[in-house]
């Protein structure tokens, strides 16, 4: 994924359309695109299982009320078609449209014109539409699997081997274990070309080990900085301030729930601490058996490789 643009036209003509928020990568990183509509009608599916809880349960409740209102309405038309409704009580009218949306039928109100029983029919039947449509799109959000990672607040520099290393922790939460974790890690660097251009560029950062095949304590996923890395060259006072913005995507098998889960996380360049180093999370009693304090994933400590000026070059 790259795009370009000149730098003078950065700031320059208007679209007519209004920018739409695109959905939240993780939890400090966000888009918006020009021209990209919230709701397509053609893709209602989307829309809805993508919607919040509040959001969907406020649509829900707002759908199922107006189409209530809409019938009340259709029945007050006709004061005498409800038998044992006071005539042209909207009250009663609503109250029996919600029966009959419902296909509860108490007996008490019943439809008794042709026009009622007209009405009433084409409401039993959306009626049960209505309520298919809800029942399984509350069934796909709740099997819907949660990945359940988490992620250190920040990402750190340090030696490793003898060498300045990215480090990111994280952790299944869950206490079943999951399989085949496989984790990417990258960088979205800001680039000015030869030309003139504005240019930014998805970097692949190799990590020392991309693969659990059992994911159950913390990891540590390790990218070595190297020339061709987008952090070689950098220190403590260029890097906060660098154009240069870093994600991690892991996945993996949930046992439980038979499904592959993924997520991802992004690091400002603030958050990536020079000189730091992950305080230990897992100890290990006599008998060998290990326990990992999550509580400690994103405790910090320093590693002691950082000069009194605070310079330590990263190369």
């Amino acid at each position: 994924m790259t795009s370009s643009h000149r730098p003078s036209r950065r700031h320059g003509s208007r679209s007519p359309f209004k920018p739409q928020a695109v959905g939240s990568l993780s939890g400090s990183f966000s888009l918006a695109k020009i021209g990209a509509r919230r709701f397509d009608p053609r893709d209602p599916y989307h829309f809805a299982v993508s919607l919040s809880w509040p959001a969907f349960i406020l649509g829900f409740l707002g759908c199922w009320l107006s189409i209530n209102l809409i019938f009340a309405v259709l029945y007050v038309l006709d004061p005498h078609g409800i038998v044992n409704a006071r005539p042209g009580a909207f009250g009663d009218a609503f109250f029996f449209s919600i029966e009959t949306l419902a296909t509860v039928g108490y007996g008490v109100m019943a439809p008794e014109s042709t026009y009622a029983h007209v009405v009433s029919a084409v409401e039993i039947l959306g009626g049960t539409s209505f309520s298919a449509i809800v029942t399984g799109l509350l069934f796909v959000r709740f099997s819907r699997p949660k990945p359940r990672f988490r992620f250190a607040d920040n990402a750190v520099i340090t030696r490793h081997n003898g060498h300045p290393t990215l480090m990111i922790r994280l952790v299944n939460e869950r206490l079943t274990p999951m399989t085949g974790a496989n984790a990417r890690l990258f960088a979205l660097v800001g680039e000015t070309t030869d030309e003139g251009y504005f240019f930014r560029r998805i970097h692949d950062l190799p990590l020392e080990q991309s693969h659990l095949p059992l994911f159950v304590m913390p990891w540590t996923v390790m990218h070595r900085i190297g020339p061709g890395s987008p952090f070689f060259g950098l220190d403590a006072t260029t890097l906060p301030s660098s154009d240069v913005r870093l994600f991690v995507t892991v996945e993996a098998r949930d046992r439980a729930l038979a499904s592959e889960v993924q997520d991802i996380k992004d690091y400002h360049p603030s958050q990536i601490c020079l000189g730091m180093r992950y305080a230990d999370a897992i100890t290990v009693s006599d008998d060998g058996n290990a326990t990992a304090d999550l509580s400690r994933l994103s405790l910090l400590e320093p590693d002691g490789t950082v000069p009194a000026s605070g310079q330590m070059e990263l190369s």
